[in-house]
């Protein structure tokens, strides 16, 4: 493992009513080798060179530690944004399972986003953390089908296992859902898909599932996809499909979305699934307000 110097970790989040409430960010990490063939972090403006090799930041936990202390505000401190949390490295190196410790020791609560399985390892300390603090797991599926899941995101469980991930958050009482993102044109954009990932998602208890029926592509990310789509999907000429559509657009959204957005609210009203931004963080947050509401009543 290679280590980066880093400054600061913990930073504050510019909007948090835009991406689930959160009031911080944190990257452990930086470059992820999952292999998703559509990632955004590949981008060149981010700054990241060699991003399919894993680093982690020097002094990553004294960091962490030293900005929590120094908080005048407790909130809710978002991982994953950038770099999964729990790649490969992560179940020796043990940085995020220590890190999600000093969040609890220091009271604040968690939301993570991750497509890996090993996130099941630490239900214990998640556990610990709902009990003073909002916590919010966010698994990425996009397809409901195995043998796609495993070649356009091929270092990662296949989707089955992360719908029983979600189940067993849910078991043990830990607020869970998917993010269904991005949905890719012409490979994903069915009602099938869209309506096999509502299914299984309720039936594993998923509390909430936000979707995005397209996928953004830029700069050197945008010939690294269809690189990809060339060579995972002989014959399709899925790339001449993309120029001929999207051109050079930065947003390419689904020319079904329309149809799915129909379909995918049918089905989240139907099994109770929540869908909008505004109530994912009402409902994650709302029994730690009711909490405080209620001690200070007390006072």
């Amino acid at each position: 493992m290679e280590y980066i110097p880093a400054k600061t970790i913990i930073t504050r989040s510019k909007n948090p009513s835009f991406w689930f409430g959160t009031e911080y960010n944190m990257n452990i990490y930086r470059g992820c080798c999952h292999g998703c063939i559509y990632c955004d972090s590949r981008s060149d403006c981010y700054g990241i060179t060699s991003f399919d090799t894993v680093r982690a930041k020097d002094n990553a936990l004294q960091i962490i530690r030293d900005e929590l202390r120094r908080k005048t505000k407790r909130g809710v401190v978002s991982t994953g944004a950038m770099s999964d949390p729990y790649n490969p490295f992560e179940k020796d190196l043990e940085l995020t399972r220590h890190a999600l410790e000093l969040c609890n020791a220091f009271e604040f609560g968690v939301a993570i986003a991750t497509k890996s399985t090993l996130l099941a390892r630490d239900i214990d300390i998640l556990t610990d953390i709902r009990e003073h603090s909002p916590v919010l797991c966010k698994i990425t599926i996009t397809t409901a089908d195995d043998m796609l899941s495993q070649k356009i995101e091929p270092g990662v469980p296949p989707s089955s296992e992360r719908f029983e991930l979600i189940r067993q958050l849910s078991d043990h009482g830990i607020y869970a859902g998917i993010l269904l993102m991005p949905v890719l044109p012409f490979l994903e954009d069915t009602n099938k898909n869209i309506s096999e990932i509502v299914r299984k998602a309720a039936d594993a208890g998923a509390r909430f599932i936000y979707p995005a029926f397209g996928v953004t592509l830029r700069e050197n990310q945008r010939e690294w996809y269809y690189t990809k789509l060339e060579q995972l999907f002989p014959g399709e000429d899925l790339a001449a499909k993309y120029r001929h559509h999207f051109g050079n657009s930065y947003e390419c959204r689904s020319p079904r979305s329309r149809q799915l957005w129909e379909l995918f609210t049918q089905e989240c009203q139907k099994r109770k699934v929540i869908y909008k931004m505004p109530d994912i963080i009402a409902s994650y947050k709302r029994p730690y307000i009711i909490e405080q509401l209620s001690l200070f009543d007390d006072l």
